[in-house]
């Protein structure tokens, strides 16, 4: 068998002659043809009024910050268990990050740990929808609005998951995606902004291209700003990919129904989790290991290694990083955010690629329960009072 991977795209003859096309095509006054059509369906499979294109959606968030008016003295909540993407472009504009708490179920930030950490320099609040699944909504924008705070859902990982009927990334002032190679709607490299405010919209316009009106001929600059855009080849691979999005998130749940059936009944493992308001997409398909079996991420990964199979650690917290070893707010939160530091160490995402089939998934989750089988000796047995148990 060959080595499984991680991840991987689902790519067929409509993206490669979208692409083609493009590439023959898009120049001069062509140029912008894919990437407003890119724009306009991506839009509307998101239920908004406007998608702005991207190179990234690290660039998604930045923008997002800056059209917002976020910037030095004022505060940002990020989760503490994501990637550090999330968080960068918070020092981007001059801003702080301050690391809150996430759900135990969900993995996603948890409301009542959001509420907690504001103050009168909160500004905004980046939710995250980790591996595809969502967090309390409802619970995040009551108090975004009792509060007075900005919301940019950084839907990243979770293109095609819904929210009580209303898709990932359509419940902030704007929703940011990614379309990196792994994820489940790819351009290779990219990203989109979404919003139904006109004016971040057209604010998001100026502020990826240096600075110029939209329409601009004169290189008439108004501001220094950023060279945020995305090119015609890749708009064209993403609208191939967003008019067959269905098709790709049936097929992603398909291969999370698979490891389910297949891991029911392991003891001390946890998938991860679809409450009853939240339809996931399950970018990746991920277990979180009770700490009682005496192993970690890591030696997780070197046994599926040894058995050919490719595997992801759960983000680590932020705070925890060499990266935020003097920020202000990673001591405080290294103490505050339990439920992210007992999630960390024991999370683990299997291949979740669209090159899976049923035999592999299967051969995957039988090599699962051999590298548990045998935890390591001398493992220290720490208290499980916070990992979820085997569903």
């Amino acid at each position: 068998m060959k080595r499984i991977p991680v991840a991987g795209p689902w790519v067929t003859a409509k993206e490669i002659e979208y692409v083609t096309d493009a590439a023959t095509t898009s120049w001069g006054e062509n140029a912008n043809v894919y990437v407003h059509r890119f724009e306009r369906a991506f839009a509307e499979r998101v239920g908004v009024r406007h998608a702005v294109s991207l190179p990234s959606c690290t660039s998604a968030i930045h923008l997002s910050l800056a059209a917002l008016g976020v910037g030095p003295g004022d505060e940002v909540v990020v989760p503490d268990l994501t990637w550090i993407a999330s968080v960068a472009p918070v020092t981007y504009v001059g801003a702080t990050a301050v690391f809150a708490d996430v759900d135990e179920k969900t993995w996603c930030l948890s409301a009542k740990s959001f509420e907690s950490v504001i103050t009168r320099r909160t500004k905004a609040v980046i939710p995250v929808d980790l591996y595809g699944g969502m967090p309390d909504m409802t619970a995040i924008r009551a108090v975004a609005e009792r509060h007075g705070i900005a919301i940019v859902e950084d839907a990243a990982e979770a293109v095609g998951s819904r929210y009580r009927g209303r898709a990932a990334g359509s419940l902030g002032d704007t929703g940011v995606f990614s379309f990196h190679g792994s994820k489940t709607l790819t351009t290779g490299e990219g990203g989109m902004l979404v919003t139904d405010r006109d004016d971040l919209f057209k604010r998001t316009l100026v502020l990826r291209d240096h600075g110029r009106q939209p329409g601009d001929t004169s290189f008439v600059n108004t501001e220094v700003a950023f060279k945020y855009k995305m090119s015609a080849l890749q708009a064209a691979f993403g609208l191939g990919q967003v008019e067959r999005l269905d098709e790709l998130v049936t097929r992603k749940r398909a291969i999370f129904e698979w490891y389910r059936e297949d891991l029911l009944g392991t003891d001390g493992v946890t998938l991860n989790h679809e409450p009853p308001d939240v339809f996931n997409s399950y970018w990746m398909v991920t277990v979180i290991l009770d700490p009682a079996r005496g192993i970690d991420k890591t030696e997780l990964m070197g046994r599926m290694s040894e058995r050919g199979i490719d595997c992801r650690p759960i983000f680590s917290p932020l705070s925890s990083l060499p990266a935020f070893a003097a920020h202000p707010s990673a001591p405080a939160a290294s103490v505050r955010n339990k439920i992210s530091y007992a999630l960390g160490p024991y999370g683990v995402n299997l291949p979740s690629g669209f090159n899976l089939d049923r035999d592999t998934v299967r051969y995957v989750a039988e090599s699962l329960r051999a590298a548990l089988a045998a935890p390591r000796e001398g493992a220290e047995r720490v208290s499980t009072a916070l990992a979820p148990r085997a569903t």
